[in-house]
């Protein structure tokens, strides 16, 4: 695919305690695709999903996102290039018990000195909490919000740096049906608009008519 964002290629990892061993030949994500990645526990979906993030790094290979070779980058770029580029979701939503719901919504402008926090950033983090529901709650705490609101305000997070590609690890994996499907409608919707990929780890398997393709991870792994 010649729009392709994400070019996996000859990958090897290992996390060097342990038998567990991820090797990877070809893998490729075009722009706006959205991607379901399946398999049992401990096959390591979650290990290739922070590869692809530049969390971890192969001992071989290369992981190229949005023409950046992530894989040859120091630790201190992966993390720059995360904060610009990319939105990351997960299960457990990540937020500050101590923020409020649009400070945490804001966090990654206060965490990585490469972002700027400018009043058109703020006015993004306020919109998109007004268009999933939360515009009437930007200063409440976590503990007085809903999973499902917990879970919508990870998604803001993930969202308002504007990224060019979206990764989740089991994002709605905590939520009921209601609420699971109104924050796949909105990282659908984002997808869609700004031609991000979309790449999220499932085990719910309702889910996986939504999306473009399904990569069992024993599949791809050599």
């Amino acid at each position: 695919m010649a729009d392709e964002l994400i070019n996996v290629n000859q990958l090897r990892f290992d996390y060097r305690v342990g038998d567990f061993k991820l090797a990877v030949e070809s893998l490729g994500v075009g722009a706006g695709e959205r991607v379901a990645v399946t398999g049992p526990s401990g096959c390591g979906k979650t290990t290739l999903l922070n590869l692809l993030a530049g969390i971890l790094v192969p001992g071989e290979g290369k992981i190229d996102v949005d023409g950046t070779v992530i894989s040859d980058l120091n630790q201190e770029d992966r993390r720059d290039f995360r904060a610009l580029r990319m939105g990351l979701v997960f299960q457990e939503f990540e937020l500050l018990d101590y923020l409020t719901v649009l400070d945490n919504v804001l966090l990654p402008f206060r965490l990585n000195p490469i972002l700027q926090l400018t009043p058109e950033a703020d006015q993004r983090a306020r919109q998109l909490c007004e268009d999933v529901g939360l515009g009437d709650k930007l200063k409440r705490y976590p503990a007085y919000l809903s999973q499902g609101e917990r879970q919508r305000v990870a998604v803001c997070r993930a969202l308002v740096t504007q990224p060019v590609v979206i990764f989740g690890d089991e994002p709605t994996g905590n939520l009921d049906p209601v609420n699971r499907d109104h924050v796949m409608d909105i990282l659908f919707e984002y997808s869609s608009e700004s031609g991000a990929p979309l790449v999220i780890v499932t085990h719910d398997f309702e889910l996986l008519g939504r999306f473009d393709r399904t990569i069992d991870v024993r599949e791809v792994a050599a």
